[in-house]
């Protein structure tokens, strides 16, 4: 007999989505949020933080790619990278992909994310055995508060702004940031709905533009986020993601993506009618 399991995400933007599962792997309650790692019917092996979807095996490659390449691929020289948040280690399996990276520390924290990913989502987690990375169990905005590293490029894999991710779009948070950056430095973040959180991104927007010369927004499309629709934001003193993107350096670098491409990065910066309207005094120009 089939199952008929389901498991339901539940947004606060008032819809939800169900995905019927063959078993539940993995359940816990860590001292920051409740963890669950369920095998589905249909997208595989799927990640929960408090009941929201976080990776599926089915599109984590969409998410991991956009987040790490985008920043990675317009830096010219990018040797130390940071990763707060994404205790899956799917955005330093992508990072690490490439040679020229010499560090990358992730800082997450939620250890228990990290141990029931490491065990049951090994596709995604692999890379935190990579001699180059480097996991620190700790709250990333007090180790960007604090901590005497600098990296070239800086990605936030946070949750939604709930719960511990919260402080994680805040101005003091991004002003710290900004001082263990390189000069020059990119830091790109999750950036949520353009359908559902408009006042999350407007905030966001905001904040960057108020600590960095350069704020941008850049879309993606996937399976298991509300709406199908998400953004990232993309924010640098120096470097604009396309005026100063390098086509040739995807195309030298011999690596194979499975969403990620050239064209792809240039177009997700070309923003729908409604996202330029909404945020046309917010968001630097290119491209």
């Amino acid at each position: 007999m089939k199952s008929d399991i389901w498991i339901e995400e539940r947004h606060r933007a008032g819809v939800a989505a169900r995905f019927r599962i063959k078993q539940v792997l993995f359940q816990g309650t860590s001292p920051f949020q409740e963890v669950t790692i369920v095998d589905t019917v249909p997208l595989g092996k799927m990640l929960l933080n408090d009941g929201l979807v976080m990776v599926s095996e089915k599109d984590e490659f969409v998410y991991h790619e956009m987040i790490a390449h985008v920043p990675v691929f317009v830096h010219p020289s990018p040797r130390r990278v940071l990763v707060i948040g994404g205790g899956d280690g799917g955005t330093v399996r992508e990072v690490l992909r490439h040679r020229g990276v010499r560090a990358c520390r992730l800082v997450e924290i939620d250890r228990m994310v990290v141990d029931a990913c490491r065990k049951h989502l090994p596709a995604v987690s692999g890379a935190l055995k990579d001699r180059r990375a480097t996991v620190t169990i700790a709250d990333g905005v007090k180790f960007v508060a604090t901590t005497r590293e600098r990296f070239d490029v800086v990605i936030v894999d946070s949750t939604d702004p709930i719960g511990p991710a919260a402080p994680l779009f805040g101005r003091k948070f991004y002003a710290n940031v900004r001082r263990v950056l390189t000069p020059g430095g990119i830091v790109v973040s999750q950036a949520e709905s353009p359908f559902y959180e408009a006042e999350a991104q407007r905030s966001l927007l905001s904040i960057l533009g108020s600590v960095f010369k350069r704020a941008h927004l850049y879309n993606f499309s996937n399976l298991t986020y509300p709406g199908g629709l998400w953004s990232f934001a993309f924010a640098s003193d120096r470097f604009c993601p396309v005026e100063d993107f390098r086509p040739e350096a995807v195309r030298g670098a011999g690596l194979k993506f499975q969403y990620y491409n050239a064209p792809l990065h240039m177009a997700a910066f070309q923003l729908p009618q409604f996202m330029r309207d909404r945020y046309k005094k917010l968001l630097s120009c290119c491209g």
